[in-house]
C-alpha cells in the first residue's frame, strides 16, 4: 500500500511538472504570437515610412525636372516674344514706308518728288525690316528634356527588397546615367547597394562571472559560472538581425549583490581584457564603434531587478560600473526595493520621468557625439547624451537578478532619423551629464 502511494505520488509529481512545462510553453507561444503581431505591425509601419521616403525623393527629383522644363519654356518663350515684338514693329514701319512711297509716285512737282525720293531712300536704308533675321532664335523642340525611365523601371522591378537581404552586406555595383529618346548622358561613378548595420555579440571573455552569456543573451547567474559547461551549443544566424528569446529561470533566494563573493570561484578566463569583477556585473559587446550611426535594441526579462544599457570606452576598469565613470554612458532601470529610471554618466544621475519601455532602442552617432535611447515600439525619445567621443566605444550592459536579450544588425529606423534631426536643433536639459571625456 505504501509503495503504491509512493509510486502514485511520483506520478502525480511528474504530471504536475509536465503540466507546468506545458503551461510555460503555452505562455511562451502566446508571447511569441503577440511578438509576431507587434513586430509585424512595427515593420509594416517602418515599411510605409521607408517607401514614403522613396516617394519623397522621387517627388523632389520630379519637382526639379518640372522646374527645369518650365525654365526652358520661359526662356524660349521670352526669346520668341521679343523676336515677335521686333518683327511687328518692323512690319508696321515697313508698311508705313510703303504707303508713303506709293503716294510719292503721284507727286507732279519735280523738286518735291526728288525730296520725297531721297527721304524714302534714307528710310529704306535705315529700316529695321532689312536688318531682321527672319529665322527663329530658338526652336520649339524640347526633346533634350524628355526622359525615358524604362531602364530604371526595369531595374526597380528586378530589385527584391526582402527575400535574402542581410544587413551589413554589399549586394550590387551599378552606375546611373540620364537618357532620353535623342541622347544619353555620361555614366555616374559606380555606386554599391549596401545594407549597413552594426552586428555584434556579447564578449563572454569580458563578462562578470555572475553573468551567463550566450551570443546576444546575458542572464544573472548566482552560481558564479559553474553552469557554463551546460551552455547550449550551435549558435544560429549570428550575422543577421534577430532577437534570441530567453528561458525563464527560478530565482529563489537570490543573494544581494552586496553579499555576493567571487573569491572562491574559478580563475578568470583571459580575453581582450580582464573580466569585470566585484559589483560590476557588466558585459561588453565584441565590436567597437569607431564611426557612423548605429542602432540596436534591448529587451529585459519582466522580473529583472536591475539593469543598465549604454556604451563605454575599452578602458572601462574591471571594477567600474556603467555610468559611474567618465568613460561610460547609460540609462539604468532599478526594480529592487524602489523603482527608478535614470540616465547616468560620470557618477551623475538624471531621473527620467517616463515609463520604462518593454524594449529599449539605442542610437549611437559616433561622429556627431550623440547617444540616444528610445522606446523601441513607439520610438519615443527617452534621453540623449551629447558629448564628444575621443575613443572607440563598445556597447555595454549591466544585469543583476534577471536577463537581457539583444537585437543587433539593425538599420536605423526612419522614425529615429527624423527625431534625431529635430533633436539636433534643441539643447539638452541635463548639461551636467554631457561632459567631454578624454
Amino acid at each position: 500500500m505504501d509503495s503504491q502511494k509512493e509510486a502514485l505520488q511520483r506520478i502525480i509529481s511528474t504530471l504536475a511538472n509536465k503540466n507546468d512545462e506545458i503551461q510555460n510553453f503555452i505562455d511562451t507561444l502566446n508571447q511569441t504570437l503577440k511578438g509576431v503581431q507587434e513586430n509585424s505591425s512595427n515593420i509594416l509601419s517602418e515599411l510605409d515610412e521607408e517607401f514614403d521616403s522613396l516617394y519623397s525623393i522621387l517627388d523632389e527629383v520630379k519637382e526639379s525636372m518640372i522646374n527645369s522644363i518650365k525654365q526652358e519654356q520661359a526662356r524660349k518663350s521670352q526669346e520668341l516674344q521679343s523676336q515677335l515684338s521686333q518683327c511687328n514693329n518692323a512690319l508696321e514701319n515697313s508698311e508705313e514706308l510703303l504707303e508713303f512711297a506709293t503716294r510719292s509716285l503721284d507727286i507732279k512737282e519735280a523738286e518735291e518728288f526728288s525730296k520725297a525720293a531721297r527721304q524714302i531712300k534714307d528710310r529704306v536704308t535705315m529700316a529695321s525690316a532689312f536688318r531682321l533675321s527672319l529665322k527663329p532664335k530658338v526652336s520649339d523642340s524640347m526633346t533634350h528634356l524628355m526622359v525615358d525611365f524604362s531602364q530604371e523601371r526595369q531595374m526597380l522591378q528586378t530589385l527584391k527588397f526582402l527575400p535574402g537581404l542581410r544587413f551589413d552586406s554589399k549586394y550590387m555595383n551599378f552606375r546611373v546615367r540620364a537618357c532620353n529618346k535623342a541622347v544619353a548622358g555620361e555614366c555616374s561613378d559606380p555606386v554599391t547597394l549596401e545594407t549597413k548595420a552594426l552586428n555584434f555579440s556579447l564578449d563572454s571573455s569580458s563578462s562578470h562571472l555572475n553573468l551567463r552569456v550566450e551570443d546576444t543573451c546575458v542572464e544573472w547567474d548566482p552560481t558564479g559560472g559553474k553552469g557554463q559547461e551546460n551552455k547550449v551549443k550551435g549558435k544560429e544566424n549570428k550575422g543577421s538581425a534577430h532577437v534570441t528569446s530567453l528561458k525563464k529561470h527560478t530565482r529563489s533566494g537570490t543573494p544581494s549583490p552586496k553579499r555576493t563573493s567571487v573569491g572562491s570561484r574559478p580563475p578568470a578566463v583571459r580575453g581582450s581584457r580582464d573580466r569585470f569583477t566585484g559589483e560590476s556585473y557588466t558585459v561588453l559587446g565584441d565590436t567597437a564603434i569607431e564611426s557612423g550611426q548605429h542602432y540596436w535594441e534591448v529587451k529585459a526579462q519582466k522580473d529583472c531587478k536591475s539593469y543598465s544599457v549604454g556604451v563605454a570606452y575599452k578602458t572601462l576598469g574591471k571594477f567600474d560600473q556603467l555610468g559611474k565613470t567618465n568613460t561610460s554612458w547609460c540609462i539604468h532601470v532599478n526594480n529592487w526595493l524602489q523603482n527608478t529610471f535614470a540616465a547616468k554618466h560620470n557618477n551623475k544621475v538624471k531621473a527620467l520621468d517616463v515609463t520604462v519601455p518593454e524594449r529599449i532602442g539605442v542610437f549611437c552617432d559616433f561622429d556627431g557625439g550623440q547617444l540616444s535611447f528610445y522606446d523601441a515600439n513607439s520610438k519615443q525619445l527617452l534621453y540623449s547624451f551629447k558629448t564628444k567621443f575621443t575613443q572607440p566605444v563598445l556597447p555595454g550592459f549591466m544585469v543583476w537578478c534577471g536577463g537581457l536579450s539583444l537585437s543587433t544588425g539593425m538599420q536605423v529606423p526612419s522614425a529615429v532619423r527624423t527625431l534625431q534631426k529635430s533633436e539636433n536643433g534643441m539643447t539638452g536639459s541635463a548639461s551636467s551629464l554631457n561632459i567631454v571625456t578624454q
